[in-house]
């Protein structure tokens, strides 16, 4: 009778480990760390506030004397850095130019003349082709809206944006580039991997007068602070409105 008596207690006190009390709502709200959303109005103001501190004067780092330059010199800093771009526009513009002279261009010297660039054989077929129809359907002229530049070859959202915002003055989106994709991630401004779902994103929260600054600030951040492999987040004035996973501090 007494061994009956152990085993059933002995029972019972298994039971009682596996069945662990429920917490309540209360309780289990309470655990989540309390943090404003990502695009919440009050912190974008903060991250654009910051932004301005650091880079008042942040613009194109691409030398170019006018709007046609400046989209010749886009174009070939696809997969380039403008440190390198600047090296072979310096003597480029000097013998092409116009689009006049782009255009009509022996396809195999402009192929040598922006080799360091990389991927030069689509690159000349673009910066021609571009230049043959701004010469033939816009009178010389780089044209001025989103829906008439993408018409040229060789230009997407992104040189659209840098064109029409540099240039021009002309806020038609936010400039999707690689650091601006990895630093609104970062910041939590966006979600999204995609250069276009990211601009969406950009341009729902941030204010339209902000979109040709803001983009070349997040461009110079992410040139000297937030690098890809080693942010410098000790130096970074933005890290107390920054959570990313891979802060370094």
């Amino acid at each position: 009778m007494p061994s009956k008596l152990k085993k059933k207690k002995s029972a019972q006190k298994r039971l009682q480990k596996k069945v662990k009390p429920a917490r309540s709502a209360r309780a289990t709200t309470a655990a989540k760390p309390v943090r404003a959303s990502g695009t919440d109005p009050q912190r974008v103001a903060a991250i654009l506030a910051k932004l301005d501190q650091a880079y008042p004067n942040a613009t194109c780092e691409l030398n170019h004397k006018n709007a046609f330059e400046l989209l010749i010199a886009t174009i070939l800093s696809a997969q380039c850095t403008d440190v390198r771009v600047n090296q072979v526009t310096e003597t480029l513009f000097k013998k092409y130019p116009d689009a006049k002279a782009f255009a009509y261009a022996n396809p195999s010297e402009l192929e040598q003349e922006i080799r360091p660039t990389g991927f030069f054989r689509n690159k000349t077929k673009s910066v021609m082709g571009a230049s043959k129809a701004i010469l033939d359907k816009f009178g010389g002229e780089v044209p001025r809206t989103m829906e008439e530049i993408l018409t040229l070859p060789g230009v997407a959202r992104k040189t659209a944006n840098v064109v029409l915002g540099t240039a021009y003055g002309i806020p038609s989106g936010v400039v999707v580039d690689t650091h601006v994709q990895r630093i609104t991630n970062r910041l939590d401004l966006t979600r999204n991997e995609d250069p276009k779902k990211i601009e969406q994103d950009l341009m729902q929260v941030i204010p339209k007068d902000k979109w040709i600054l803001f983009s070349h600030q997040i461009i110079w951040h992410g040139r000297r602070i937030c690098q890809a492999r080693k942010p410098k987040c000790v130096e970074c004035n933005l890290e107390s409105l920054c959570y990313a996973k891979d802060k370094t501090i």
